[in-house]
């Protein structure tokens, strides 16, 4: 009876703040299973992310014990004659409020905690097929509990992100990339089916051969057609060891051809091929020994005054994994050094441990835990991910890593090429037209401790810098983990012909633009007929 009635002094709450024609009771008839609520404790949790740039409060929470509840959020949006925005988050970890809504309801997907008077609610966990070598997992269960459940029966996904902390459906609606990506594609390419909510409030399955175009369409579609509540996500046998090394490079042009050469063994059998390919830069001496510094040994620090001197103090990490079990164990070590063999990094940098293919999954979890003993983790994260052309990466590495960035920076830059024919098309991501590009990703974090450089301010403003130079020189970059204000930006970003296909399936699977306005890609149409543009 109590919940009922919280539930009911919510939804009048809403009603009131945004017009909505349902009365209580109607709405109370939708058969909501989990728990709306205007608790200022959730609705604060909901107004910020892991970049810390925009606090922004929504009307209430919802937290979904089923897809159906989120259908009927949806559709009850939809339906209202005054409207009001539905925004999906999972672990929270957009960086310019992507997932937040100002004038509507945050759907949290995540389901965990159960602090301030809400309890917990989470659909069934990841169910795993053998038979299959599939798995499939609630839209906001996180890919290190994936992980965990898949482990139990010998098998793992086959592509990653660097961080495990995420929520299935939000990668997936980004694209989901790390080392991997060039040898299996980005998670998106290794999705059999989702189940999606679109902007009608319609609970839909879609795959290649049912409702291809919303398939397509929410991979990488930034939750402008729908929210992930399922998906089916394909599945290999799991390695139980990882050979890890880390060499170091002063010559960018060796390091970027090591790089290319590596991800071109993609289609070689797995004895004559590397399993993880990335890459970092460093300008900072202190990076490189406190970055996940378990790695190195404190007794060996890698210093660049003496490796980097002759690069102007630059210099770049190449980071590589061999996958093995007891089965080839035996022959790794010839065919790692058979593959060491081609590369010229610099010969007295060579870093190697073997650590279980857990632990090395999940080795970002480790620097977190590190940063936050330390409080530095929860701080504004201006990060900036860009996909690079190979043609003008040297240009990038001139004007920006050696230019731009100087001799301080507050967290790991990361920079590795990928595969596009890795790639689906007919998604919604958007990638540079040539075939091979590279991630460089500004993974830094503002610090309030005195250093003008490490400021928010200092570091927005540099990320601006970056951004005015690549249009300057015409490198055709795109952001991944897209931001922009003006749709200007966002025809520019996906180019007239896939700008005129999102516009076409916006106004298919969510022709009211209620879902995912944090975007600031489209504006409600209950918004103000003269805004064209966030």
């Amino acid at each position: 009876m109590a919940s009922r009635f919280l539930l009911t002094f919510a939804i009048c709450r809403l009603i009131v703040t945004v017009g909505l024609t349902l009365n209580p009771t109607e709405l109370l008839r939708l058969g909501v299973d989990g728990q709306l609520t205007v608790d200022p404790f959730h609705v604060e949790a909901a107004s910020r992310d892991f970049g810390g740039l925009h606090r922004v409060e929504p009307l209430a929470v919802l937290r979904p014990a089923s897809a159906n509840d989120v259908a009927r959020l949806v559709r009850a949006a939809y339906e209202s004659a005054e409207g009001f925005t539905v925004s999906a988050r999972g672990h929270g970890h957009s960086i310019n409020g992507q997932s937040q809504t100002s004038n509507g309801v945050v759907i949290d997907m995540s389901g965990g905690g159960c602090s301030g008077g809400m309890r917990r609610l989470k659909p069934a966990g990841p169910r795993v097929s053998e038979k299959g070598r599939y798995v499939d997992a609630w839209g906001g269960e996180l890919w290190i509990d994936v992980l965990r459940r898949t482990l139990e029966h010998g098998l793992a996904p086959l592509s990653w992100t660097d961080y495990l902390y995420l929520s299935v459906g939000g990668t997936l609606s980004n694209a989901g990339i790390s080392g991997q990506a060039f040898n299996h594609g980005p998670q998106i390419s290794n999705v059999h089916e989702v189940d999606v909510v679109t902007g009608k409030g319609e609970l839909l399955t879609c795959s290649e051969e049912q409702n291809a175009e919303l398939f397509h369409a929410v991979l990488g579609g930034l939750g402008q057609f729908g929210i992930i509540t399922r998906a089916r996500i394909a599945l290999e046998p799991a390695p139980k060891m990882v050979r890890w090394i880390r060499v170091l490079y002063s010559n960018f042009s060796d390091f970027t051809h090591d790089q290319e050469y590596l991800i071109s063994l993609h289609g070689k059998p797995a004895s004559k091929k590397f399993d993880y390919v990335e890459g970092s830069v460093i300008v900072d001496e202190g990076l490189v020994n406190n970055w996940r510094s378990s790695f190195f040994s404190p007794s060996n620090p890698v210093k660049i005054s003496s490796l980097g001197a002759a690069n102007g103090g630059v210099l770049y990490c190449l980071e590589i994994t061999r996958n093995y079990d007891e089965s080839s164990a035996g022959s790794l070590d010839q065919e790692v050094e058979s593959l060491m063999g081609k590369l010229n990094f610099i010969p007295a940098s060579v870093f190697t441990t073997d650590v279980p293919y857990m632990d090395f999954l999940d080795r970002v979890h480790t620097a977190e835990l590190k940063l936050r003993s330390k409080g530095l983790w929860e701080v504004p994260h201006p990060w900036l991910n860009l996909f690079v052309p190979k043609s003008r990466i040297a240009d990038f590495d001139r004007g920006v890593f050696k230019g731009i960035l100087g001799k301080k920076t507050s967290g790991p830059i990361l920079i590795y090429p990928m595969n596009k024919n890795k790639w689906d098309e007919r998604s919604s991501v958007v990638t540079p037209d040539e075939e091979v590009f590279y991630l460089v990703a500004l993974l830094r974090s503002a610090l309030d401790i005195g250093d003008e450089m490490q400021t928010l301010e200092h570091l927005s403003n540099q990320n601006r810098q970056i951004l005015r130079f690549c249009c300057d020189a015409r490198m055709n970059v795109k952001q991944y983990l897209p931001h922009y204000t003006t749709q200007s930006e966002w025809v520019d970003h996906f180019g007239r012909d896939k700008w005129a296909l999102f516009q076409q399936r916006k106004a298919e699977f969510d022709p009211k633009r209620i879902l995912a306005t944090g975007q600031h890609i489209f504006s409600p149409s209950f918004a103000s007929s003269t805004a064209s543009s966030w």
